[in-house]
């Protein structure tokens, strides 16, 4: 039976991927350049340093640029995007309806605490959850399983009770070889990321209720297969 759910941040709850991607191609084109998505999709999910875009811009342009001059101007665009974001379709109403059922809510993200807890905590929604392990509480984050393993002990369930919602490649494959029921929620971003991996995959968590997830998860209906509902 399920007991637990777990969800990811970046790109699940908030997208804040977007707004990365987005920022860094405003400066790869004021510098004449062009900042390839599918290289970019690849990073998400995992810790930063995955993908180098300095470095890559650094190549396209062949010559060296100010990287702290482009990184505040990154983060600077960065955090007005997001601040403008909202949280996406859906996710209160999955928080919502776990908290009526009586379910433990996690988090795992490769993200850090003073990231992911902020905006938590700015989007009024910090409280629903149990537990929270982010990137700085493992010493290696997803695709590597460590993340889901530290929040089902902080949890206490085991892997059979929880099912896990992720967006990207990475997350999918760290909450199944955690042995996470898991299901894909893709974003504009990671749509087009191999997901085919994922227990289930569904438009938008506004689609289907948690309940009938569940149901879906206890009975290890489509459990290695993609579907959509």
């Amino acid at each position: 039976m399920i007991r637990a759910v777990l969800f990811h941040f970046d790109g699940l709850i908030l997208d804040t991927e977007s707004p990365e991607f987005q920022s860094w191609s405003e400066i790869y084109r004021d510098h004449g350049c062009c900042l390839p998505r599918d290289l970019w999709i690849q990073s998400i999910g995992t810790a930063p340093g995955f993908f180098d875009p300095y470095g890559e811009l650094e190549r396209q342009m062949g010559r060296c640029v100010i990287r702290e001059d482009l990184r505040q101007r990154h983060r600077t665009r960065h955090r007005e995007l997001v601040a403008s974001a909202r949280i996406l379709a859906g996710v209160v109403d999955y928080l919502e309806e776990a908290r009526t059922l009586g379910l433990l809510i996690g988090l795992a993200s490769s993200s850090p605490h003073s990231w992911v807890d902020t905006h938590l905590q700015r989007l009024g929604i910090l409280t629903y959850f149990n537990a929270i392990r982010c990137s700085d509480d493992v010493q290696v984050v997803k695709p590597d399983p460590e993340l889901y393993l530290s929040l089902l002990d902080a949890l206490e369930a085991s892997a059979a009770e929880a099912i896990a919602f992720e967006d990207s490649s990475h997350g999918i494959h760290a909450a199944r070889r955690a042995g996470i029921f898991c299901v894909a929620v893709p974003n504009p971003l990671t749509c087009d990321l191999p997901l085919e991996h994922a227990s289930m995959r569904i438009a938008s968590m506004a689609d289907v209720s948690l309940q009938h997830l569940i149901k879906l998860a206890e009975h290890g209906e489509c459990l290695s297969v993609s579907a959509s509902i």
